[in-house]
């Protein structure tokens, strides 16, 4: 039913889908939940390998397939099951929010390096119109408005991939795991294109992927710039139009205007 002008209507309308997805880690003792992930469903593989990825778990050695009956089970199998069960998760991840193994700058710090930028100055006028460009690979939000996006871009302008879910933070593990799958990482020629907000959860997935540039149509949140000061990462948001807000990074820019000085007392 839409309501218009004050008047009901019958109305036929698009949702987004969003499932549940476990993801079931094999061990001598049997099978055991390692994390159930609300998302939209396509691209399960991408999305556990990127999640895998951001919460340090991957092993090395494994075997990752779905279920033959449920398409919302996946199966895990690696002789590394030991360390991951160890980080098994206790509670489901919504979509609204990555619930991230860690939880501050310090502990992320314990974990992961400081990624390196390969791709040369960066240009304003480029990185403010890229968000337009995510828009253009996104016929979910077309169809639907309820799903968000997240892209990677060379530095010459190429969209190397593109996906879609119901939480931004599971559209960045699409992509992360696209890459991995691909054995892309770390994504120092790239950069991160998100259609929502930079919440630390972005950054740090960002930090373990190895990219080291970031756009967000929306504001960031103070962890995440700090979080990306503390890695050396160039964080911008508000990106639209000829617009773009700078919280951290800006030494790689081709030109950075200096704020002027107060005036003399």
């Amino acid at each position: 039913m839409l309501w218009r002008g004050g008047a009901p209507a019958e109305w036929v309308d698009a949702v987004a889908v969003e499932e549940p997805l476990e993801l079931r880690l094999h061990t001598p003792d049997g099978p055991l939940p390692l994390g159930v992930l609300m998302r939209t469903p396509g691209h399960d593989r991408e999305l556990l390998l990127g999640w895998l990825v951001a919460e340090a778990l991957l092993p090395e050695d494994f075997a990752l397939h779905p279920d033959a009956e449920n398409r919302n089970v996946w199966h895990l199998h690696t002789p590394d099951f030991a360390r991951l069960a160890a980080g098994a998760r206790l509670a489901v991840s919504s979509s609204a929010c990555g619930v991230c193994g860690s939880g501050s700058v310090e502990r992320l710090m314990t974990r992961a390096s400081p990624p390196v930028w390969a791709g040369g100055p960066l240009d304003v006028a480029w990185l403010s119109g890229l968000p337009e460009a995510l828009a253009a690979a996104q016929p979910g939000f077309a169809a639907t408005g309820g799903l968000h996006g997240a892209a990677l871009f060379t530095p010459d302008g190429a969209r190397l991939a593109a996906f879609e879910d119901v939480g931004r933070h599971n559209a960045v593990d699409k992509l992360v795991g696209w890459a991995q799958d691909r054995r892309r990482l770390p994504l120092s020629n790239a950069v991160l294109v998100v259609s929502s907000r930079a919440g630390f959860e972005i950054v740090q997935k960002a930090v373990t992927a190895g990219v080291a540039v970031v756009v967000t149509v929306g504001a960031a949140t103070s962890l995440a710039v700090d979080t990306a000061a503390a890695f050396g990462v160039t964080l911008c948001g508000f990106a639209r139009g000829d617009r773009l807000t700078m919280y951290a990074g800006a030494h790689r820019f081709t030109a950075v205007v200096q704020a002027s000085p107060p005036p003399d007392n």
